[in-house]
């Protein structure tokens, strides 16, 4: 009797209304970071007074600053958020699931924003005026960029990328419900705070009430998240922030973006702030 034939039957294609309840997690999320960005630019405006900023009170400045995380973050985790959703689809719920993913994500990085609001008035708490511009701020901000410039070049800073590169749908096999989901957003946001507080702590010795220096940051964590060239985008943010450190070392006036502190537009700042 001859060998049977096999007969490989192609799958389905995809009906037009699966297709579409893939692509609608990833759209509300880019339209929440575009919003964050609208609501941002708004409640921001002009109080950039550069670096060493004063946050002004926990309350205005831990909502403002989950804001800026909607707006700078989402963008590069829409994958995660999205592979998260899609290990899940075949129980239904994969917009819901993906929210409560992003939801526990952005969680983590309004609790590390806590953490860099207190060290930052325990600083300044411990030496009152150290930290003025004319006095030790500006070699204050400079280190720390040339501290965020070095660790673009470490071991730890490629292994946490690695894990925030990851396409592998970081819910497959796993439960359904908030619960679940908010956990792994909150694992997922670990690795990336690993990655990317060099980054933030540089935004901080920019400027964190500049648009400009957001913009900037934003783009260099979605280039190291999202492009193929990983080792590439590692070298040229750190080759960028350490020529932003000489800069303000050296010639702070002449860096393009920058709110010297003390000069006028820095002084307009600091009174919309109080």
């Amino acid at each position: 009797m001859g060998a049977q034939a096999r007969v490989r039957i192609a799958p389905a294609p995809a009906s037009p209304a699966s297709v579409a309840a893939a692509q609608w997690p990833i759209a509300a999320l880019l339209a929440v970071a575009a919003a964050a960005w609208v609501a941002t630019a708004v409640r921001m405006a002009g109080m950039d007074a550069g670096p060493g900023t004063d946050p002004g009170s926990i309350g205005f400045y831990i909502s403002t600053w989950t804001v800026m995380m909607a707006a700078m973050m989402l963008p590069s985790a829409a994958p995660a958020a999205l592979a998260f959703g899609d290990g899940i689809s075949r129980r239904g719920g994969h917009l819901t699931a993906t929210a409560w993913f992003a939801a526990g994500y952005l969680a983590l990085w309004a609790v590390s924003g806590l953490v860099g609001y207190g060290l930052l008035e325990a600083g300044r708490s411990f030496a009152p005026g150290a930290f003025a511009w004319d006095r030790a701020g500006r070699w204050v901000a400079a280190s720390v960029l040339v501290l965020a410039a070095a660790y673009e070049l470490t071991p730890a800073k490629r292994a946490c990328l690695t894990r925030c590169r990851g396409r592998r749908a970081p819910g497959a096999g796993g439960r359904n419900g908030p619960g679940p989901a908010v956990r792994r957003g909150v694992g997922y946001g670990g690795w990336c705070l690993g990655c990317c507080w060099g980054m933030m702590a540089a935004l901080f010795a920019l400027g964190a009430m500049s648009l400009v220096w957001m913009a900037l940051i934003t783009v260099l964590v979605g280039a190291q998240k999202l492009l193929p060239w990983t080792r590439a985008t590692l070298i040229g943010s750190a080759v960028l922030l350490l020529a932003l450190a000489l800069g303000l070392a050296l010639a702070a006036s002449s860096v393009p973006g920058l709110t010297v502190p003390g000069g006028p537009s820095a002084m307009h700042a600091m009174m919309s702030l109080h």
